[in-house]
């Protein structure tokens, strides 16, 4: 049995993923980036009308935007690419409990980012020296029926033009598999009942995901199974869009995506399902992102 979970929603649902039980977690060692070693003196520094708290960052870091930095996904994604020496600024609704969740780092900005506030507010945030913007933001259940739509529809599209705005032309979504259900032919698929109970929450992601195909920038977006925080089990498999309706994944091998597609040239203007199987078998990310065709918009 394993729990399909959308950010911060649980369900117990037997008929849609497959479950395993043996961790052999995929490691992959991609290319590191070098650079000349600098004693960096953590200085706290507040930015009057940015909303930004943190440490000073090291310019000559690459530099990534993690919106929803403090959801369960989100936080694994700043702190992967943190070890992996990207500068990360954080974007979060909350600073107080950013604060808690991350540990001191020199190469950790805290920006405050709320994704339905506008692309202008936005786009403070992000600034003028970020690479690239990861979108591991989701909704939060409420009784307002409309929220899936303010945040992950909505929000996501303030998010691209925040970038446009920014002159970041690098995107990674991170979305779910079942998004074009209907399409599919899963519309009675349990899961895909039941989160679009909750204002159709995965129509609001299709919409947001067509919004980023057209928009021009270099993106790729990913659909990632039933989510888990167990750490990984089995080898990743990654098929094109609209393939998968079964399977699950752990966090941290959606984030390892995630941090991956920043460096392979193969990701790009892609769509791509992921889950982790037993018996699949172990492939480089090269090999992976290579087997995917790009997309017609």
């Amino acid at each position: 049995m394993v729990f399909l979970q959308t950010h911060s929603i649980t369900i117990n649902i037997k008929p849609f993923f497959t479950s395993s039980s043996s961790a052999s977690p995929l490691v992959h060692h991609p290319k590191r980036f070098s650079s000349a070693t600098t004693t960096i003196r953590a200085t706290t520094t507040k930015m009057e009308n940015t909303g930004i708290e943190g440490s000073n960052v090291n310019d000559n870091k690459r530099k990534i935007f993690v919106a929803g930095a403090t959801g369960s996904t989100g936080k694994r994604i700043v702190e992967q690419l943190l070890a992996k020496g990207f500068a990360v600024k954080a974007g979060v609704r909350a600073v107080d409990k950013a604060k808690t969740t991350f540990t001191d780092n020199p190469l950790l900005q805290i920006v405050k980012a709320d994704v339905t506030e506008g692309s202008a507010k936005l786009a403070e945030a992000i600034g003028n020296d970020a690479e690239a913007v990861i979108c591991a933001t989701g909704f939060r259940p409420s009784l307002d029926l409309f929220t899936p739509w303010k945040v992950d529809n909505f929000g996501t599209v303030n998010l691209v033009d925040a970038c446009k705005k920014s002159n970041v032309n690098r995107f990674i979504l991170i979305s779910s598999i079942l998004v074009n259900g209907a399409a599919m032919g899963q519309i009675f698929n349990p899961a895909y009942l039941f989160l679009n109970v909750f204002g159709l929450t995965l129509i609001a992601k299709l919409q947001a995901e067509n919004y980023i195909r057209k928009s021009g920038i270099n993106y790729t977006i990913i659909r990632p199974g039933g989510l888990k925080n167990d750490p990984p089990s089995g080898n990743l498999v990654m098929e094109p869009e609209d393939t998968l309706s079964t399977g699950s994944i752990s966090r941290d091998l959606v984030a390892e995506v995630a941090v991956e597609a920043l460096g392979h040239p193969e990701s790009s203007y892609k769509v791509v399902e992921i889950v982790s199987r037993l018996e699949a078998p172990k492939r480089s990310f090269e090999d992976l992102f290579g087997s995917i065709k790009q997309c017609q918009v």
